[in-house]
């Protein structure tokens, strides 16, 4: 068997976080990704990450991170010549994405009306902060924007302490991973139908989305979810401090609860219905903070998952990233070498495994530019074709 999109090519014109890791996904299961960028202007990603020399080397991890099974090309859309080679390479394409301001590639000649009259199964995607409709739909903005944005800010930290980001850029991987969701869907369809697909991915939305049933409480309620830190509805699924660190528990439902007061000699504690927790919840976190201080967090957890109550010490990302349990899943690929960069690079795979023919790392992340003459010469322009282009910066 061959990986699912194996023969289908994407055409990747994305930048920064979202619209790219959505490409990469597809390209680990084995899609033919040939991401597109300006001359002079590459990828915001290219120049952003944690080690500066790849900074300064346009290769920075937040690039690096999806940047694995795809070719690149360079086109300046703004001419007419570089239009044209973006629409003989439409012609080729199953699948375009693109999370430029909503409008612009309409302006150019180059909006899901356009390119469908040269490929009528043509899946076009576009990504974008708030969608291709809405009020707000021509605004600018990136991840921590949108979460200053949807509420999620607001409903996270401490009740002292709020607003707060998430840590992470979380709405762009979750877009990117909707994205592909979306995208693998719409490929689908069309092989039911033989019709391209249209499709409107909306940071804004995937931010709602994360909230869900915070979504559907305040709808029911009015009651806006508080930010409340590390402190939970139940006492008994919450962190606490331990002799040496902090350990979340995740005793949430009442057989968790009943099992978690039984193996801390607490029977008194148990509790026959969540009315019950509730009324209680100031007794048991105080019982509680007293019991978790005997122990390490490691102890801890060891003591309570042998006894199927969920709980873990608070790791940060090294030590996460050192456990066995992470090697075992096939999470990670280490480039050995890759061009344009000194020394291996580990990326993220997919946060999936398939029995056979699932996702997997054929190529590393590609140098600007570094594809032109290969995909140019596969849509037959020549090498003095090519020249020329490269002369006239269209390339």
């Amino acid at each position: 068997m061959a990986r699912p999109f194996e023969g289908i090519r994407i055409i990747d014109i994305t930048h920064v976080l979202a619209g790219p890791f959505a490409a990469y996904q597809l390209g680990l299961m084995g899609a033919d990704v040939i991401k597109v960028e300006h001359p002079d202007d590459p990828d915001q990603s290219r120049d952003s990450g944690t080690d500066n020399d790849l900074n300064h080397a346009g290769m920075g991890t937040g690039f690096l991170t999806q940047g694995s099974n795809k070719r690149a090309i360079t086109l300046n859309l703004k001419t007419e010549q570089g239009r044209d080679i973006l629409k003989k390479l439409v012609a080729t394409a199953d699948v375009l994405v693109e999370n430029y301001r909503p409008g612009a590639f309409e302006a150019l000649g180059l909006g899901y009306e356009d390119l469908r009259k040269i490929n009528p199964k043509l899946i076009y995607a576009s990504f974008s902060a708030f969608g291709q409709t809405g009020p707000k739909r021509i605004r600018t903005a990136y991840d921590h924007v949108i979460q200053s944005t949807s509420g999620i800010m607001a409903m996270t930290g401490t009740p002292e302490v709020n607003p707060i980001k998430i840590g992470a850029p979380a709405i762009d991987y979750a877009t990117g991973t909707m994205g592909a969701y979306a995208l693998s869907a719409a490929l689908f369809q069309r092989e039911r139908t033989g019709e391209g697909q249209r499709i409107d991915m909306a940071m804004l939305d995937v931010a709602m989305i994360l909230m869900a049933s915070h979504v559907t409480g305040y709808l029911r309620n009015g009651k806006h979810p508080k930010p409340s830190g590390n402190r939970m509805p139940h006492a008994t699924s919450m962190a606490y401090i331990t002799a040496d660190g902090m350990l979340m528990i995740g005793a949430s439902n009442l057989r968790q609860q009943k099992r978690l007061w039984t193996v801390l000699e607490r029977p008194d504690l148990i509790k026959r219905t969540n009315d019950e927790r509730d009324a209680d919840h100031a007794r048991e976190e105080q019982a509680l903070a007293g019991i978790m201080l005997t122990k390490t967090a490691a102890a801890w957890e060891e003591y309570l998952q042998e006894r199927h109550v969920p709980a873990s010490r608070v790791r940060t990302m090294g030590e996460a990233l050192e456990d066995p349990q992470i090697a075992s899943r096939g999470l990670l690929h280490r480039h050995e070498t890759a061009p344009g960069i000194n020394g291996p690079v580990t990326v993220p795979v997919a946060a999936f495994t398939f029995a056979h023919d699932g996702p997997r790392v054929d190529r590393p992340p590609p140098m600007f530019g570094q594809h032109n003459d290969e995909v140019l010469s596969e849509l037959g322009y020549t090498s003095s074709d090519i020249a020329e282009f490269r002369s006239a910066k269209i390339i």
